[in-house]
């Protein structure tokens, strides 16, 4: 019985052997056949496919990916005073063309505002300021004496500067200056003084010629008053163009000037200072050399 036990015992070993040995073997890499009542393994999720880099264009370009560290500037609005435009000045420092050299500084106040589309952007009681370009002497027989000016500066009453070019178109001295078509301000002529002295001492030599000789003493003493009176004016200059303090001008701006729209935010038209005109006055010679 125990060899019998033996003998089936020594036929199902080798059996027993290769049962053991075909999970061992598959699991070094071999084949498994699928268990026919064992459910079907649960398939992996299919991984996320990778996006895709966009194309270049739609990238947002790099200053947007990092903070501005300067903002856009942007050029402020403007008001355009045309170029042409009247400006009644009055003169704060006189002027003479005795004693102004090219260079000297001249200083006016505007009387009136300036409005561009019904806003004022030039109050009154701005200043503008210049200098002398020009100041040449009457001659002695003809040639009359001449100023020149020019404005270049206007200082607002909020302080905001513009440079400007200007020169006067017409002018009130209390005398006889003119402006030319060049801006100059021209002086007086002084003939009918001339023929005045003439007269007079023509008059007065044939007066005493009379005295001393009767008519031909009169006339010899005509002749030597005419020339003595056409002497005194040789001998003296035509009349300074004089612009007294107080005058008035009014000024023409030669081009276009433009005005930051936030810095002529006025509300009044502005008040000019209160300056004396000029009196009338009649025009004078100047003996020479003075």
């Amino acid at each position: 019985m125990n060899s019998r036990k033996f003998r089936m015992l020594r036929a199902a070993l080798p059996v027993l052997v290769l049962g053991w040995a075909v999970p061992v073997w598959s699991q070094d890499g071999g084949p498994i056949p699928p268990a026919q009542n064992a459910p079907a393994p649960a398939a992996a999720p299919a991984p996320a496919p990778a996006p895709a880099s966009a194309p270049a264009s739609t990238l947002a370009p790099a200053s947007t990916l990092a903070p501005a560290s300067v903002s856009a500037t942007t050029k402020p609005a403007m008001i355009e005073v045309p170029g042409g435009t009247h400006i009644p000045l009055v003169l704060h420092n006189a002027i003479s063309t005795r004693s102004a050299r090219p260079g000297d500084p001249v200083y006016f106040e505007t009387l009136f505002p300036i409005m561009i589309d019904g806003h004022v952007v030039i109050p009154a009681g701005s200043y503008m300021s210049g200098e002398v370009t020009e100041a040449k002497r009457a001659g002695r027989v003809k040639g009359r004496a001449e100023l020149g000016i020019k404005l270049t500066t206007m200082i607002l009453p909020n302080s905001y500067m513009v440079d400007l070019n200007a020169m006067p178109n017409s002018a009130g001295t209390g005398g006889g200056e003119t402006v030319n078509n060049e801006g100059k301000v021209v002086g007086d002529t002084d003939k009918a003084s001339d023929a005045g002295t003439v007269i007079k001492s023509t008059a007065a030599g044939a007066g005493i010629g009379g005295i001393a000789g009767g008519a031909r003493g009169a006339g010899i003493g005509a002749g030597i008053g005419a020339a003595a009176g056409l002497g005194a004016v040789l001998l003296s200059r035509g009349p300074d163009a004089e612009l007294p303090r107080g005058s008035t001008i009014e000024a023409v701006i030669d081009r276009s000037i433009f005005l930051e729209a936030d810095k002529v935010q006025f509300t009044a038209p502005g008040q000019a200072s209160t300056l004396p005109g000029p009196s009338n006055r009649e025009p004078t010679r100047t003996k020479i050399p003075f």
